[in-house]
């Protein structure tokens, strides 16, 4: 039986548990460790199916592998998921549960795998997890930890967006018309940014309480459909991934997609749809790599200054990426990849040597 959406399997090490204290199954997919020991956040959210917090893992660890190899991190991809039933809510005790136990599953990886935070989790939670296991990342700051990362990745879509309007001949955010959707920890501080530069913002999410800050950053506040037909220079996909379908891509009324949002592609092919269509895709694992750049670099203790130079340098990938996609003739998001595959490669030819 195939399993629709399952992608391939050329995973390390995939663990899926029952969790003994909290019953929640919890995966952990180690893709590569090639570059280093691998860093990827843990999700916690709501599936169908347990099956399908399993592909998450799977999907989301691979692009891990990616991201951390574009960024020029020395560091493998991997990601872990407490999936949850449709409905399903964890109160405190059950949700300390889970964690606990996560952290325990990821200490059987021996260090090959770090978690950190994802959606649906935060540097508080990161704290209990390290109760079971010193492989965790993005402790909370008051107890010494590097903290939330969502200001570099923020930080890191920032300069991503400038990249790609220059290579759309128009560069410069004043005025340029920028749709969001998802106003989450990430997407709401890069509309901050983008507000402060002049950007006209036009803004969804699904929760309604996103409406204070459009209201203050003067940002046109529409329904989470309506962003996808609202034309724009830039859509920044900031929620979840798969948003970008065929039908949504058929209809999208921008010239270019620029976001933070793990896998916004329904499916691979969408990037040459968007190549049809004349829309250019920067692609995410590199656009949102700002987070683990950090994590990386604070953990290693570098300063501040150092680390803000490193994720504006994702521009400068990116840029790499859009100029090797015209000389060849292929997407950014091949480009992109190629220049990933080619660390990792490098790295496979080094061990051998």
């Amino acid at each position: 039986m195939t399993y629709p959406g399952l992608p391939d399997f050329d995973h390390e090490r995939v663990t899926t548990v029952v969790g003994e204290r909290s019953g929640a199954t919890i995966t952990v997919a180690l893709h590569s460790s090639r570059l280093g020991p691998a860093l990827g956040g843990c999700r916690l959210w709501n599936y169908d199916s347990w099956l399908d917090g399993v592909v998450d893992a799977l999907r989301l660890s691979s692009a891990m592998t990616l991201k951390n190899a574009a960024a020029g991190l020395n560091a493998g991809g991997g990601k872990s998921v407490i999936a949850l039933r449709r409905g399903e809510v964890l109160d405190p005790q059950r949700r300390r549960n889970a964690l606990l136990d996560l952290g325990d599953l990821v200490e059987t990886f021996d260090g090959r795998y770090r978690t950190a935070e994802d959606v649906g989790t935060n540097e508080a939670d990161m704290g209990v997890v390290a109760e079971r296991t010193p492989h965790v990342v993005g402790l909370p700051a008051q107890g010494g930890g590097t903290g939330n990362p969502a200001h570099d990745t923020a930080l890191g879509v920032y300069a991503s967006i400038g990249a790609t309007l220059e290579a759309m001949g128009a560069p410069g955010i004043v005025g340029k018309t920028i749709t969001i959707s998802g106003l989450g920890q990430v997407g709401g501080r890069l509309a901050k940014l983008l507000a402060a530069d002049g950007a006209q913002l036009i803004v969804a999410d699904v929760n309604p309480a996103c409406r204070a800050l459009a209201d203050e950053l003067g940002a046109q506040w529409v329904s989470i459909e309506e962003v996808l037909v609202t034309r724009a220079h830039v859509f920044v996909p900031a929620a979840l991934g798969g948003v970008l379908t065929d039908d949504v891509i058929d209809a999208l009324p921008v010239r270019a997609v620029v976001g933070p949002a793990n896998n916004p592609l329904a499916h691979r092919e969408g990037a040459d749809r968007l190549a049809e269509r004349g829309i250019l895709y920067a692609p995410d694992f590199v656009v949102n790599a700002g987070g683990v750049i950090y994590l990386t670099m604070a953990a290693e203790g570098a300063d501040r200054s150092i680390i803000d130079d490193r994720v504006r340098g994702i521009g400068d990938t990116l840029r790499a990426a859009f100029r090797d996609a015209d000389e060849k003739g292929i997407t950014p998001l091949a480009a992109a990849e190629g220049i990933a595959a080619a660390r990792l490669a490098d790295a496979i030819g080094r061990s051998h040597s």
